[in-house]
């Protein structure tokens, strides 16, 4: 991978995950100011993961059709900029709610697509270790700037300019996707059951009940990790330092990918994540104290980059040639999609019902249900 494509890959990440960090922390905040109700801005931002069950694997799907990874991502980032303007002329509940679903059925590509053509191209130079980090720390990057310069922007001007600052930055992910670059993908007919025939693989579905377990945990974390640090008396100031603190940890990992990948196999790395996921989740829900709450960030570093890294280069090892993007959207279906919804759904009803506390349990059970699917593995993919 050249320079430049590198430079233009990195951008990428930095953008569309600076669009995430604009939608999931104030998107709520500008429907609010629109005055809808707090269960009809739950329902909008379900919208975000809900996509993620159908979108990622339909997106894939035509991608391997066309062998065209990129030229499907321009075509979607144009017309999710396009679809994103019709919110300047947007009132009523339901034209929102479609919107939302629309909007993020679209984007739902991008990601996947964009890890595909990624992983395709440092595969093809050999590079995967050492560079695949260092580029998917600036999506990490992209999310912290979002978060940090929106929240200045809003305090100065309010919350009305969230549509401004979202349309320019699908705008500037739009000119981004004119850069980027991939190495030609040898064209060839899909195989009817092809899929089908790694999906019969019994390490293959391990590795993906995993997964879902590991995100539906986690969902505990991005839904209500918030209202949790604020029912113990933080600020939102200091709420928002708990955020940054784990995304820099991330960023550290990513940078540092290298070295752990080439000393450690994937699944190796995998059994670490879950086993400190454990960990995260007890001290977070059973021993809140500002010390070990903020010991519990650092440890996103395990939880989500180590894990994204090295199930990002397992995937590469079985959904290779024309599976590719296919292979990287049912991730994104059943990790994000399934297992992001139903966590969400599962840790709302423990708030109300069992309290704060086990929400954070639970999360520490799908950890353990994670690893004990890893460990069932074939010991020829450890």
């Amino acid at each position: 991978m050249t320079a430049s494509s590198r430079w233009a890959f990195g951008a990428f990440f930095f953008l569309y995950f600076a669009y995430i960090g604009l939608m999931s922390p104030y998107a709520s905040l500008y429907f609010a100011e629109r005055g809808f109700g707090a269960l009809e801005i739950a329902a909008l931002m379900s919208m975000l993961q809900v996509t993620r069950i159908l979108g990622p694997f339909s997106w894939g799907w035509l991608s391997d059709y066309l062998s065209n990874r990129v030229g499907i991502m321009r075509f979607c980032a144009t017309l999710a900029c396009i679809t994103f303007l019709a919110i300047f002329y947007l009132q009523d509940y339901i034209p929102f709610l479609i919107w939302m679903f629309v909007l993020h059925t679209i984007l739902s590509s991008m990601v996947p697509l964009g890890e595909a053509a990624t992983v395709h191209a440092l595969f093809k130079d050999d590079s995967f270790d050492h560079r695949y980090g260092r580029l998917r720390l600036w999506g990490s990057i992209g999310f912290i700037s979002m978060v940090l310069l929106a929240g200045e922007i809003f305090q100065w001007r309010g919350i009305e300019v969230f549509p401004w600052l979202g349309v320019a930055v699908l705008v500037l992910l739009v000119i981004n996707t004119f850069f980027l670059r991939e190495p030609k993908i040898e064209r060839r007919k899909l195989v009817r059951g092809e899929l089908r025939t790694v999906l019969r693989k019994p390490e293959v579905r391990w590795f993906l009940l995993s997964a879902f377990a590991m995100i539906f945990g986690h969902a505990a974390l991005y839904v209500f990790y918030s209202l949790y640090l604020s029912d113990l008396g933080y600020s939102k100031f200091q709420i928002g330092l708990f955020w940054t603190l784990g995304v820099l940890a991330e960023v550290i990992f990513f940078y540092f990918q290298s070295k752990v990948l080439a000393r450690y196999s994937p699944t190796a790395v995998l059994q670490m994540t879950f086993i400190v996921g454990v960990i995260r989740f007890v001290l977070i829900g059973y021993f809140a104290s500002t010390s070990l709450l903020i010991l519990a960030q650092v440890m996103h570093a395990a939880t989500f980059a180590a894990h994204h890294s090295a199930s990002t280069k397992l995937i590469q090892t079985w959904f290779a040639g024309p599976l590719q993007a296919r292979g990287q959207a049912l991730f994104t279906t059943v990790a994000y999609g399934f297992g992001g919804t139903l966590g969400g759904l599962c840790a709302g009803w423990i708030w109300d019902q069992l309290g704060p506390n086990q929400v954070f349990g639970m999360a520490a059970a799908a950890c353990v249900v994670a690893g004990l699917a890893i460990y069932q593995m074939k010991p020829k993919t450890i």
